[in-house]
């Protein structure tokens, strides 16, 4: 690529890439985003495509969404898109929004200054408001990542690098602009986007970036558990779960979001561990598959093991299995509930799917059809094979609720048959 070079108000020169410079096509671009993009440019403001899109279709991908960074103020994007609204405190912006599709604009943003009511900083160095607007000269620098932090400009067509994303994008590297503990201090979540850029896209973390973070987890814990939960499903549900899992683990991040998972005892870690790869190989392959995922079902598997700790303390201490189970799943889900936010349509996912285990060994005539007309039955089906690992007995059970599913009246009765003489047999 050849480049120019533009002065930039005192601050590093960027290197702009021409249209000839670089492979990014309008073709490419939604219409509502190139609606959005001239909306802006035809009343006089700026208007860029930023972030994952200019990185992934510099990349040669295909985004999931196009946001766009202007010098208009999100007031004055109101009056310009009547289909828009203004949300957000913390980062005030506009979603504009055609048919389907959602398009975020959001004002450049200026460097805080502590004493502006529209920007706020914690002791410990979080942004708490971040509304300070200013240019994209100086929007530039409050971006997380080199990669995330080109601009396409609408005007000629052309790509704006301060900061050496194109090149980071090259070297496949996910790197933090600014002081790696500045800006995690700034905003914790950094470190978990840090994880699932790199898991998403195959890249390295560059040592600089990636240093820092077993030191600074715990600062985690002053995010809200709506918002980790959020940032949660991102991470798991988006095709590249088990290289996100794997990331996590090894600087301890998972553990911080899932903190029961410390208390796995060693002998049943290796289970454990296998026992949620195995989850997400399956959920990333239906995801690649376009198959839908329940969020309710990875959380089922990560809690699993922890939850059948304190079952088995409730048996010893005299319950009977259902009380057991129904105070070890209220004990595990209130805990986790302090760190991430689950909402009660998952968390009663999550109960039935282990309520339902229990039920499988119990194929009498009535009770085995009656269980395939529960709702959560597939759901709570897929954990029980996934459960089932090499144990021969487990396997027998999944085989015969594979087989009962699919046969007709003739062939259940059959395998009813089959499990009645077992029984007999095993009592004689």
């Amino acid at each position: 690529m050849n480049s120019s070079l533009h002065v930039s108000d005192g601050l590093k020169q960027p290197i702009v890439y021409s249209r000839k410079d670089h492979i990014i096509s309008r073709k490419q671009i939604s219409n509502a985003a190139l609606r959005v993009l001239y909306g802006l440019n035809d009343n006089g403001y700026r208007a860029c495509l930023v972030g994952g899109g200019v990185r992934d279709l510099l990349l040669g991908r295909a985004p999931k969404d196009f946001d766009i960074a202007t010098d208009a103020r999100p007031e004055k994007i109101r009056e310009i898109f009547k289909n828009s609204r203004l949300i957000g405190r913390r980062f005030r912006l506009a979603h504009v929004r055609f048919g389907r599709e959602l398009i975020e604009v959001a004002t450049f943003r200026s460097s805080h200054e502590i004493s502006s009511p529209d920007a706020g900083i914690s002791q410990q160095g979080q942004i708490l408001r971040d509304n300070v607007y200013g240019t994209l000269e100086e929007d530039v620098w409050r971006r997380d990542f080199t990669i995330n932090a080109l601009y396409y400009d609408i005007r000629d067509f052309s790509v704006i690098d301060y900061v050496g994303g194109v090149g980071d994008l090259r070297q496949g590297v996910i790197k933090l602009i600014g002081k790696p503990v500045v800006r995690y201090r700034e905003d914790p979540v950094r470190m978990l986007r840090a994880i699932r850029f790199a898991a998403k896209l195959g890249f390295n973390i560059t040592r600089s970036t990636m240093s820092p973070i077993p030191s600074l987890i715990h600062l985690l814990n002053e995010i809200s558990p709506a918002r980790l939960f959020d940032e949660t499903m991102k991470l798991f549900n988006a095709g590249h779960a088990l290289a996100v899992y794997e990331r996590l683990f090894e600087v301890g991040l998972f553990t911080l979001l899932y903190p029961s998972t410390g208390r796995i005892q060693n002998s049943e870690l290796d289970y454990h561990n296998k026992f949620v790869r195995k989850a997400l190989l399956n959920t990333d392959h239906r995801i690649l598959h376009d198959k839908s995922v329940n969020p309710a079902f990875l959380i089922s598997v990560f809690l699993w093991y922890p939850m059948k700790t304190i079952y088995s303390a409730e048996i010893h201490r005299g319950k009977n299995r259902k009380d057991a189970l129904r105070i070890a799943s209220e004990k595990i889900l209130r805990e986790q509930a302090r760190v991430l936010a689950i909402p009660r349509r998952f968390t009663q996912t999550v109960r039935d799917i282990w309520e339902l285990q229990a039920r499988f060994s119990n194929r009498s005539p009535k009770r085995a059809a009656r269980l395939l007309e529960v709702p959560k039955f597939r759901a709570a089906y897929d954990f029980l094979a996934l459960r089932a690992g090499d144990d021969r007995a487990s396997l027998k059970l999944v085989d015969w609720w594979t087989r009962f599913q699919s046969a007709d009246s003739e062939e259940r009765k059959r395998l009813l048959q089959e499990v009645k003489h077992t029984e007999m047999r095993r009592k004689k």
